[in-house]
């Protein structure tokens, strides 16, 4: 078995509602929000790791399916099973915000909180009183809807595979996720994505 050739899909993210995928609280400084989204290094500009839309994508596979995680041979063949030795064949690159977003949030009349990013304040409630608790309020960093991510994955075509198996595979997982969220607090309306392919 070798690999035939390599099958490049690129797309676009556009987010619909406020999304947040976190990062680490070390460097958040006195009266920094409580959770910060994650950001480059190089330029201080938010981003979708590969691995959160990777897996996001798989799990949604997996629960159409009703299979226990890495249960279902199917998918194993495009995401690859360590247990099972099956090699991934798909690349999810990290995206990074469009060349138009990112002017767009360089306006000076831009409504955002922080750098490419909004805060939402949050209560938290108590159920069986109906009522916020004391100290509740916390602040959670979000990327506003109507920014726009750019998506790129690579597929690895094996001999002993069929493309077109595949590329449906991923197509499918994309269309679940469009119709689910992408990051955290997604039932609380946020990470609401629509993912449209070149």
């Amino acid at each position: 078995m070798n690999i035939t050739h390599k099958l490049k899909i690129t797309g676009t993210l556009n987010l619909k509602s406020g999304l947040h995928i976190g990062s680490s609280k070390e460097n958040v400084q006195i009266g920094g929000v409580d959770s910060p989204i994650i950001r480059r290094k190089d330029n201080n500009q938010p981003y979708i790791p590969g691995s959160s839309l990777k897996g996001k994508i798989r799990c949604l596979l997996e629960q159409k399916r009703g299979v226990a995680l890495g249960g279902h041979d199917e998918i194993n063949k495009l995401f690859g099973f360590t247990d099972d030795k099956h090699v991934s064949k798909l690349i999810v690159r990290d995206s990074y915000l469009s060349e138009q977003s990112v002017e767009v949030f360089n306006k000076k009349n831009t409504n955002t909180d922080l750098p490419y990013s909004e805060v939402k304040f949050e209560n938290t409630i108590d159920r069986f009183k109906g009522s916020a608790r004391g100290g509740g309020l916390r602040q959670i960093e979000r990327v506003p809807a109507g920014a726009v991510f750019k998506l790129e994955f690579i597929i690895n075509v094996w001999s002993d595979t069929d493309e077109k198996d595949l590329k449906d595979m991923l197509m499918e997982g994309v269309e679940l996720l469009n119709n689910d969220y992408l990051g955290g607090s997604g039932t609380r309306g946020y990470g609401h994505v629509e993912i449209v392919m070149d």
